[in-house]
């Protein structure tokens, strides 16, 4: 059968090179183009040629209305920015998709709008209860398209600043912990907002306490967050990891993540559910660099710490299975450590991980002897590739990657692009625009391309605007003489919201895949159901060869909106 032949390509493709010769096109390589006018420290997907990338109110070039503008649509067709109004603070928010494709930012900077006399009060309004909502918009240029937000009428239940956010089962989004008020350099009891809620508005508004926030602390911001197949949600905050059930808000508590090793902000690791693949769409987490570092001290001692301290170089991954559990973490090792890496799922399943430093921690001018404001000092320049289908000690590979020139520190952001390529922008561990710091403002985007961006790709078309599930489904494709057709993958992507080293919602699942005698036909099978892919929008990609398509946007589901306050309880079941 066809499909089996598919499933052991999944184990197997990446160990057989292509018969495309890299030779015939660039290989891996970096292109600069373009500048931001801001520091893009959070960026997501939200068309085929549009990101909404945010920042910061402290001295940024693009302007809008007379003032300073902290988010930005950019263009990857015309590398152009425009500016797009927004009311409340952005300043390390996260955000997500919902089911009817809109895109909300969650949570932002407190700040207070104490004006003294005769001074111009800040533009930006206070963000740490922000909602601010991004409708699907055609507009492939953007022009047309605009951010709503009016604290007035939408609003998080409690203060959220350094929060994470994942779409669930029913389309909605789960928005958890962060802190409620400035934060020194850990996060603390009386300041953590150690609970979930999410958006819609569930329980009535009240958000749900959470006794792994509380235990986690310090070192628990941007909580690492994942919805698994069976609809539940696996966390890692710190080095703790549980898994919650949303229905019966319970919480089991996991292995922690070996030898010490603290993979949340302030001490950032890549995190990320790895892809799913049919039939039983078995989930695994994989959890690579962060710091081994203790958090075992009060925030007026983070002095103690150095931007010289070595990052950790382990990656563990743990299947969530009973029998995986009970084996634990399984570690491997990285060339080298990393602080703030990102971890991006690529199309044929493999993981970029990228940016980030080698030695430090995340934040900003706490350490005893900060990189200029920098916490982290030694940028990893070069990129890694994890194979998660090779075997345990071949998994990492940086042959035929590219060098850059440019530090990507924190307040970076990373997104894989509908075109198979990756977008990567930001930098700036200083407070405020600093162009003249050893790790300066940065402005200007970067491009990675595969190999498979200069070469001829395969192609697909006849996929409908939207996709129920467990439904087949026959695509016209074409696939260029010399590749070999035993080994294809469609992989069905959420691009995810990239902030802080994390990719809230990011996920990747395999599509069994059968194609036609003659090569000109494929059916694919879209998902059994709403906890193996959340209902939403989505990216389908086919790799032939090792050889990727450009992505085709799809939306998964019924493209309805989520359901709303008082409708959501209960959760509705599988379907």
């Amino acid at each position: 059968m066809m499909w089996t032949t598919l499933v052991l390509t999944s184990v197997l493709a990446s160990a057989i090179p292509s018969t495309i010769s890299q030779s015939e096109g660039l290989g891996w390589h970096f292109v600069q183009n373009g500048s931001t006018q801001l520091t893009a420290l959070e960026a997501i997907v939200v068309s085929p040629t549009l990101l909404v990338v945010f920042d910061r109110v402290l001295g940024d070039p693009l302007q809008i209305n007379g003032h300073q503008a902290w988010g930005a649509l950019w263009n990857t067709e015309t590398n152009n920015v425009t500016a797009i109004d927004v009311v409340t603070d952005t300043f390390c928010a996260t955000g997500g998709i919902l089911s009817n494709g809109t895109m909300l930012s969650i949570g932002g900077q407190p700040i207070e709008n104490s004006t003294a006399p005769g001074t111009v009060p800040p533009p930006e309004k206070n963000g740490v209860m922000g909602l601010r909502i991004f409708e699907p918009c055609l507009d492939p240029a953007g022009v047309n398209c605009s951010l709503f937000e009016n604290p007035e009428t939408h609003s998080l239940a409690v203060k959220r600043w350094y929060p994470s956010s994942l779409r669930i089962f029913d389309g909605s989004l789960m928005i958890v912990g962060g802190v409620n008020s400035s934060a020194s350099f850990f996060n603390d009891k009386e300041r953590s907002a150690s609970s979930f809620e999410f958006f819609p508005k569930k329980d009535g508004g009240v958000p749900r306490p959470s006794e792994f926030l509380n235990r986690s602390l310090p070192a628990n911001l941007f909580p690492r967050a994942f919805a698994l197949p069976d609809g539940k949600v696996v966390m890692i905050a710190n080095n703790q990891t549980i898994i919650y059930d949303i229905e019966e808000q319970t919480e089991t508590i996991l292995p922690e993540v070996p030898n010490g090793v603290r993979v949340t902000n302030p001490y950032d690791g890549a995190v990320t559910l790895l892809p799913l693949s049919p039939p039983d769409y078995i989930p695994e987490v994989l959890a690579c660099g962060g710091s081994n570092t203790t958090d075992d001290f009060t925030n007026a001692e983070a002095n103690r710490l150095s931007s010289q301290d070595p990052a950790s170089n382990q990656c563990s991954r743990i299947v969530l299975t009973p029998e995986g559990i009970d084996q634990g973490w399984i570690v491997e090792t990285m060339p080298e450590g990393r602080i703030m890496p990102e971890a991006i799922l690529m199309p044929n399943g493999q993981v970029l991980i990228i940016n980030g430093g080698s030695t430090g921690y995340a934040a900003t001018a706490t350490v005893r002897d900060p990189v200029g404001r920098s916490n982290a000092d030694h940028p990893v320049f070069t990129p890694l590739l994890y194979d998660p289908s090779a075997p345990l000690g071949s998994r990492m590979s940086r042959e035929g990657l590219p060098t850059t020139d440019i530090a990507r520190m924190y307040h970076s952001s990373v997104s894989l692009l509908p075109g198979g390529n990756i977008f990567i922008a930001g930098s700036n561990p200083g407070g405020g625009i600093r162009l003249d710091d050893p790790f300066p403002s940065e402005f200007r985007v970067e491009y990675l391309n595969p190999p498979y961006m200069t070469v001829p790709r395969p192609s697909f078309s006849n996929l409908p605007e939207k996709v129920g599930f467990n439904q087949k489904i026959t695509l016209d494709v074409e696939i260029p003489e010399g590749l070999n057709t035993s080994f294809i993958k469609v992989s069905l992507l959420d691009l995810g919201y990239s902030s802080h080293a994390f990719h809230s919602s990011s996920r990747l699942v395999f599509l069994e895949a059968t194609l036609s005698e003659y090569q000109k036909t494929l059916e694919i099978t879209t998902p059994p159901n709403n906890r193996v892919y959340p209902p939403g929008p989505a990216w389908l990609y086919l790799t032939v060869d090792d050889v990727t398509s450009k992505g085709s946007q799809v939306m998964v589901g019924s493209g309805g909106t989520p359901p709303l306050p008082d409708e959501g309880v209960p959760i509705p079941l599988r379907r």
